[in-house]
């Protein structure tokens, strides 16, 4: 029988890149995590890394465990929330702070599943922006659960109090204006989109300038014509023909006719999607639906694969 605490480790070194990383979210030293993920190739009998003296990366088979691994634990927590309620007479309230595209694209999602059904939770939804969010979450304070997102290395902080859990990446695209004659799918360089009209975000935002930086390092030198903090309002204006933007895949789920995504190889830019915790307020309820939150996304293709160094 595969250790569902092999699982979990295994997530965690996917997610955080080693297991190093991974032994020190997860309070192992790294020679345990090591031997945890010898024992988990032993029982599955595959082999889960590729191991050189520099890193270690994920076979094919790590990276579909992975995926299968995220259904069984939260299966296994759903189970543990089903059997702590048979000692409750009361739905538990959760408040529960959200940005935008999280509410817009993914919540619906989770409501509709009969798995959030079994919980047995209320939810009080307060939806905005992440800096406000986490003023709310504060113990005492007016929020439960935050989901937020980050953009590189900005400034979004939070208490050391307040545990942080991976739920995903949130990779942005290029958008252009179908009237433009570009086709999907067309190989496009960074340097052939500068000087084009851009829809950008408002000056000053950590947004802002991560992506000033990002086009900056392509050589691309866009001519803006259009400000924007609103994804939504960015893609109509592409789909009008007003611009080409940045826009996050999680916003694409709703993109209107009349615009054109491009994968452009230079531009590489994410958001990665956390839910903060309050620590007294993880119950097994809670763990459920933050884990139903990050299979969403993984069955949406929002969290793409990735490499591991030790």
């Amino acid at each position: 029988m595969v250790n569902p605490i092999h699982l979990r480790t295994l997530l965690e070194v996917i997610r955080l890149g080693s297991f190093a990383s991974a032994a020190n979210r997860l309070g192992y030293t790294a020679s345990a995590v090591s031997q945890q993920m010898s024992t988990l190739e032993r029982d599955a009998g595959v082999e889960l890394f590729h191991r050189s003296a520099r890193s270690v990366l994920p076979t094919e088979a790590a990276v579909v465990m992975s995926r299968h691994a995220t259904k069984v634990l939260s299966d296994i927590e759903a189970l543990l929330a089903a059997t702590s309620r048979t000692h409750k007479s009361t739905t538990q309230e959760l408040r529960l702070g959200i940005f935008p595209s999280l509410a817009t694209h993914v919540l619906p999602r989770l409501m509709q599943m009969p798995a959030w059904h079994d919980l047995g939770i209320s939810l009080r939804v307060s939806v905005a922006e992440p800096a406000e969010t986490i003023r709310g979450l504060r113990s005492g304070g007016e929020l439960d659960v935050a989901l937020v997102y980050q953009v590189g290395q900005t400034g979004l902080a939070w208490p050391s109090t307040i545990d942080k859990q991976w739920i995903g990446d949130d990779d942005f695209r290029v958008v252009l204006p179908e009237s433009w004659g570009i086709r999907a799918g067309s190989e496009v360089s960074a340097a052939q989109l500068s000087d084009m009209p851009w829809i950008l975000h408002h000056p000053g935002t950590s947004d802002a300038a991560v992506i000033e930086r990002l086009f900056a390092s392509c050589n691309l030198h866009p001519r803006r014509v259009a400000l924007s903090d609103d994804f939504n309002a960015s893609l109509q204006m592409s789909s009008a023909g007003i611009g080409a933007s940045l826009v996050p895949e999680l916003a694409l789920l709703n993109r209107p006719d009349g615009v054109v995504v491009l994968d452009v190889p230079e531009i590489r830019l994410a958001r990665n999607l956390f839910a903060l915790l309050l620590s007294d307020k993880q119950t097994a309820e809670v763990g459920v639906f933050v884990n139903l939150l990050a299979q969403i996304l993984a069955e949406l293709d929002i969290a793409p694969d990735r490499s591991v160094r030790s």
